[in-house]
């Protein structure tokens, strides 16, 4: 293993093997989000209970998530701190993701649903012990405040093309030429899925080089298990004390969660509002509505993210790009046209500005952050910070399944028949314009005040670099007394 101390500049193969892993990170929520509608509508599960498998794993990622940024933040092996739980996550999260879709239409709807819940537990379990180290190792690849930049737009940009594939799931699976039901092409897909995003997980913990930064921070003695969790709630209560890292937390969970709590409409928008409910003629409009979004974040937004980022700083980037999604998703009730499917492309270019920047700007952001912590506490949390703010995604991704599930249910939406109500298709799309606009403007309101700019990022950084030499100056001479000493 090569350790390092963080640099300025990230070569660019690094780059791409941690974007591999970015890939995965996304692929396995790209792809079960695609496979969670069979769910409804090829097992009939209800609503609600598609909603409670979204929410119900995402109460142990509250434990499991902080908990493996603690252990990630204080191990110490030949493989580094990260690596090892990177390589491992991927197998579990891989294997427990082809389990999880064995499913059968013979079975009850509760023995679907138990099954499913069992499994589910155990691939998010896996995901957290992948993707907290894996995520702290991107916020330690650089101290400069670009270059971080620069890392999450590769590493996003890759990670986009999850977004590009997995809605095709929609045309294999619904595809009677392919499989005779979607349950069945969701058993034989799962396990391609599950290898493949297994292997791409495992290529940051095997080419992604390891950084070592326990020296750049104070370390604590070895206490017993009730001095491990009394400091594990000590680090999280500062964490969360932390401000600019409050203001990113709740603008990406007003913001990306919104956003999940109708992203699965456009499926339903889609089929059953201009295709009269049927999956096959809506043949691949669902699939294209998801890959041209993802396609415009690969080639239009990440560039410009990381362009006007660069240009005018973070924070403004993150105020023009939210805004001008609020213009995309207004534009949405009028461009889901049963006569002219081709105008739901219209808004596109606009709308996915707002995720299609988020994390490349959140991701910089939170590296920054655990600077000014190292500054105000002598302490290195990149494990830490990166679970906290990911279980805010996912706790947010799963209340926003338990809101999906609330809001069919609301809107009179009967996944038992073809024809829906015409309130129904209403608000469906009302839902996917009003759920994401309202989190959107809430989370421009709360960065507002964000102050964490560059000048301030760089003169965090030089007082970084100076302590840290002013404490190993010493250690430098201290076995050599010859200059102190008198001449005998």
């Amino acid at each position: 293993m090569t350790t390092l101390t963080p640099s300025s500049k990230i070569p660019m193969s690094q780059k791409i093997a941690f974007g591999i892993g970015m890939l995965a990170n996304q692929m396995f929520p790209a792809a079960l989000g695609i496979f969670m509608v069979i769910l409804v509508q090829s097992l009939g599960m209800s609503p609600i209970l598609w909603g409670l498998i979204f929410f119900l794993p995402k109460l142990i990622d509250a434990i499991t998530d902080p908990l493996m940024g603690y252990i990630s933040d204080r191990t110490e092996s030949r493989w580094g701190k990260r690596r090892p739980y990177v390589f491992i996550g991927a197998i579990i999260a891989g294997l427990s993701y082809i389990a999880m879709w064995q499913l059968s239409e013979e079975n009850s709807q509760m023995y679907n649903f138990y099954y499913f819940l069992g499994w589910s537990v155990i691939f998010f379990i896996g995901m957290t012990i992948f993707s907290v180290p894996y995520v702290a190792m991107g916020y330690e690849m650089s101290t400069d405040y670009h270059e971080r930049t620069r890392l999450m737009a590769v590493a996003q940009w890759i990670g986009q093309w999850a977004w590009v594939i997995a809605p095709w799931g929609w045309v294999v699976l619904y595809d009677p030429e392919w499989f005779s039901s979607a349950t069945e092409g969701a058993r034989s897909v799962s396990i391609y899925v599950g290898l493949i995003c297994m292997a791409m997980a495992m290529v940051p913990a095997i080419f992604c080089r390891s950084v070592d930064n326990t020296g750049e921070a104070e370390k604590k003695p070895e206490g017993s298990i009730a001095d491990t969790f009394s400091d594990l709630f000590q680090g999280i209560f500062i964490t969360l004390k932390n401000k600019p890292f409050q203001k990113i937390c709740i603008a990406t969970f007003c913001i990306f969660n919104a956003y999940n709590t109708v992203a699965g409409f456009a499926f339903f928008i889609i089929v059953y509002y201009m295709h009269g409910g049927d999956p096959a003629l809506s043949g691949n409009w669902p699939a294209l509505f998801g890959s041209v979004s993802a396609l415009c974040t690969c080639f239009l937004v990440i560039p410009i993210v990381n362009w006007m980022a660069q240009t005018y700083g973070k924070l403004q980037t993150f105020l023009i790009t939210q805004s001008l999604s609020l213009l995309g998703y207004a534009m949405f009730w009028w461009s889901f046209n049963p006569a002219n499917p081709y105008l739901m492309f219209v808004p596109i270019p606009l709308f996915v500005f707002g995720i299609g920047g988020l994390f490349t700007l959140m991701m910089s952001m939170t590296a920054d952050i655990c600077d000014l912590d190292e500054l105000e506490t002598h302490e290195r949390r990149e494990g830490l910070f990166g679970a906290i703010y990911w279980w805010m995604v996912k706790f947010g991704a799963a209340f926003a399944g338990l809101l999906s599930g609330l809001i069919l249910s609301a809107v009179g939406f009967d996944q038992s028949v073809m024809q829906q109500s015409e309130s129904a298709l209403a608000g469906l799309r009302a839902a996917f314009i009003l759920v994401p606009a309202t989190g959107t403007i809430i989370g421009i309101w709360v960065m507002r005040s964000y102050d964490l700019d560059e000048a301030k990022v760089n003169q965090i950084r030089a007082e970084l670099d100076a302590r840290s030499q002013s404490e190993t100056r010493p250690s430098s001479t201290a076995g050599d007394t010859s200059e102190a000493l008198p001449a005998t």
